[in-house]
């Protein structure tokens, strides 16, 4: 593993300085990503008021036990990922690195049961806007809630996969002893954007599954 002064930025007078430079510049892009869904669910909140019996009914479509696997695959995924920060700090890479390889595996679990879950709603004609042909469920308001599911929850796909590729290169650096001890910094701040993933989702759990 390489000595903690050989992470040092030129620009940064030891390494403390630059993990909280990091810290608090991971936190102002959380923010950001904050901002993003709040409208999101800002959003949600008005077409729900607008349409309140087509949200209901359209919400009953959805696999509820597939959303609450999810959950707990997150959750689980928070879990570990937390974890290997924490061997990091104590200086065991080859489990850090396993622990992130475990986070990896359980994202891709996710988004299988989400591409189950697309796959069942787009053979029924649960789309949005015109694209919307479920008959059984035609009343004003359907097809908005699809947009609105399918916008949410494509999102935060997007932001999985982002994730997965972030602790795929932290795994890699992890196994090759690159973090450890005073230097786990790059473990820390990853896992905070993989926390907010799990946290939007269990935003999105509630809202869209069990209203």
């Amino acid at each position: 593993m390489s000595a903690p002064g050989s992470h040092v930025a030129h620009h940064f007078p030891d390494l403390e300085t630059q993990a909280h430079a990091a810290r608090l510049g991971m936190w102002l892009f959380l923010a950001t990503e904050v901002l993003l869904f709040a409208g999101l669910f800002t959003a949600y909140a008005l077409y729900r008021m607008l349409y309140p019996s087509a949200f209901a009914g359209a919400s009953k479509l959805i696999e509820t036990s597939m959303g609450a696997l999810n959950t707990v695959v997150l959750i689980t995924s928070s879990l570990t990922v937390a974890l290997a920060f924490h061997y990091s700090k104590e200086s065991r890479s080859k489990l850090a690195a396993a622990l992130l390889l475990v986070t990896l595996a359980l994202g891709g679990v996710f988004l299988v049961v989400k591409y189950l879950e697309y796959s069942h709603h787009f053979h029924d004609g649960h789309l949005p806007g015109r694209f919307y042909s479920y008959a059984a469920l035609q009343v004003p308001g359907a097809s908005m809630f699809w947009t609105v599911y399918f916008l949410m929850t494509g999102l935060h796909g997007i932001h999985v996969v982002i994730g997965m590729g972030v602790l795929a290169w932290l795994a890699v650096g992890a196994w090759r002893g690159s973090y450890g001890g005073a230097y786990s910094t790059p473990l820390e701040v990853g896992g905070l954007y993989w926390h907010l993933v799990d946290l939007v989702w269990i935003f999105l759990f509630p809202l869209l599954y069990l209203i």
